[in-house]
């Protein structure tokens, strides 16, 4: 008998999860051999979304939930969840269908039957969504993928099933300002993808906005990479030799030809290009500093304000409150 624990963080998802709960229900019949338990981490939601979870959890012995005193985002209910699990296998899908659980029977027999260390979704179309969101997420690819030694696939989802070392090397890189595709990647293991279509959510609303998609990819980019540092370097670098030349050719013009006429536009010009580049620059240097900054405060990842999940399955999860602090930068939600 194998053990499945699938981890689904919500927020705000009253509407979507008795839905979701219908949906996992019909599909736990195709592997009778595998017992499987939810366990719903609540991010802090506004809405009646913690008054569901207490019901569905009481009237089913599978499901188990974790609520926060607060928002801390989704990576910080991952991570929660992640803690709290004890089987062999674990999961992770949201509580809006947009990860449809249909998918979960094929991608447990990839892990029981194939080898497969993970199971993962890989989104195959962005069909209904907004043009300027997905060119910039696959420019987002593009760019981690040659700048960073963790190779992430384009369109690849938090929608996976892990053997539990893979989720044991997850919770062993502790540090605050967590990116989960890139920790997923950088962990390495056979990985198995699956195709899957860009589902519309049942219920409710996105909690990702563009500017915070483009947050997140910051993160993912600073993280996982030191390039926008030596480009800094780089840039800095012609800048400064440009100038010396310019100034000898300065020095040598005014020695044949004498003395000119200011060039008041062109000092302008000079001036307004060095003084951004060096603001950029001052910016890249200070996303690293925040990061270390925030890295030794070692804040809590996320505070628990209730769960019903007993003691001696929560070992985890009760050393989590005290492990380390996770950024807060990501909000709940699909990727």
């Amino acid at each position: 008998m194998h053990t499945l624990d699938l981890i689904v963080p919500c927020y705000n998802e009253e509407e979507a999860l008795p839905l979701f709960f219908s949906a996992v229900q019909e599909v736990l019949p195709e592997f009778p051999e595998t017992k499987t338990r939810l366990i719903f981490v609540d991010d802090g939601s506004t809405d009646g979304t913690l008054s569901v979870l207490r019901s569905l959890c009481a009237s089913h012995d599978f499901a188990r939930y974790i609520s926060f005193s607060r928002n801390f985002g989704k990576e910080a209910a991952m991570l929660a969840g992640l803690r709290a699990s004890s089987a062999q296998f674990v999961g992770i899908l949201d509580a809006d269908l947009q990860h449809s659980p249909q998918l979960l029977p094929a991608m447990l027999h990839a892990l029981t039957d194939e080898g497969y260390d993970i199971a993962a979704a890989q989104r195959e179309t962005r069909t209904g969504e907004a043009k300027l969101k997905s060119g910039f997420s696959r420019l987002f690819y593009k760019i981690i993928n040659r700048i960073s030694d963790a190779n992430m696939e384009a369109g690849a989802q938090d929608f996976r099933i892990m053997k539990r070392k893979v989720v044991d090397a997850v919770l062993q890189v502790p540090e605050y300002n967590r990116f989960s595709k890139g920790i997923f990647s950088w962990v390495g293991f056979k990985t198995k993808w699956f195709p899957h279509e860009n589902l519309s959510r049942v219920a409710g609303k996105t909690k990702w906005s563009f500017w915070s998609l483009f947050s997140y990819a910051i993160d993912g980019i600073v993280n996982f990479s030191t390039a926008p540092l030596k480009i800094s370097l780089l840039c800095g670098a012609v800048f400064s030799i440009a100038g010396i030349l310019y100034a000898l050719y300065i020095i040598v013009r005014t020695l044949i030809f004498g003395s000119d006429v200011p060039g008041y536009p062109s000092t302008i010009c000079a001036i307004l290009i060095i003084g951004g580049f060096v603001l950029l620059s001052l910016g890249i240097l200070g996303e690293y500093i925040s990061r270390i900054y925030m890295e030794v405060k070692r804040r809590p990842h996320y505070i628990i304000d209730e769960t019903d999940i007993l003691p001696e399955t929560s070992e985890n999860t009760e050393q989590a409150e005290c492990a380390g602090p996770v950024s807060d930068a990501a909000p709940s939600g699909h990727e």
